[in-house]
């Protein structure tokens, strides 16, 4: 069975450009480094407003949290008259931007401060005793 000129030409590109994308991915993988993130000093808090939250309301209440120092910027979320945000806990903690936010405009709001039942749980919801959490874990310190 003869085939095509144009035909065998076109698969011989398709398995070049596949082995070269694969070439690719593997040296990506190879020199890759992994994001260094401040973990140890994030922290997450949460701010319970009263009052409905409409879009307008939200960019204010944005504007104010972004104006305080040790919040990053690009991490509030405001949902359902709640406002989750990131801080940084070497340079402010949750007491002083609810203080501060409260000095910049007038919010029916409350500080949500953690069940002492739930103080001491752990949160991931992966089991790290599952074959699939160590073997990703160990291919992940493989490539680290």
């Amino acid at each position: 069975m003869k085939i095509n000129k144009t035909v065998k030409k076109g698969l011989w590109a398709v398995v070049i450009t596949g082995v070269l994308f694969f070439a690719i991915l593997i040296f990506h993988i190879i020199t890759a480094k992994p994001a260094v993130y401040e973990s140890p000093n994030l922290q997450v808090s949460r701010i319970d407003f009263q009052e409905n939250i409409d879009s307008a309301y939200a960019k204010k209440i944005c504007s104010d949290l972004r104006s305080i120092k040790g919040l990053t910027t690009d991490s509030i979320i405001v949902k359902r008259n709640v406002v989750v945000y990131f801080h940084n806990n070497k340079i402010t903690n949750s007491k002083k931007v609810f203080d501060e936010l409260m000095s910049k405009g007038d919010y029916d709001a409350q500080r949500y401060i953690l069940p002492a039942g739930l103080a001491n749980k752990e949160v991931c919801p992966v089991d790290q005793n599952s074959y699939s959490y160590k073997l990703s874990k160990k291919i992940n310190q493989f490539f680290n």
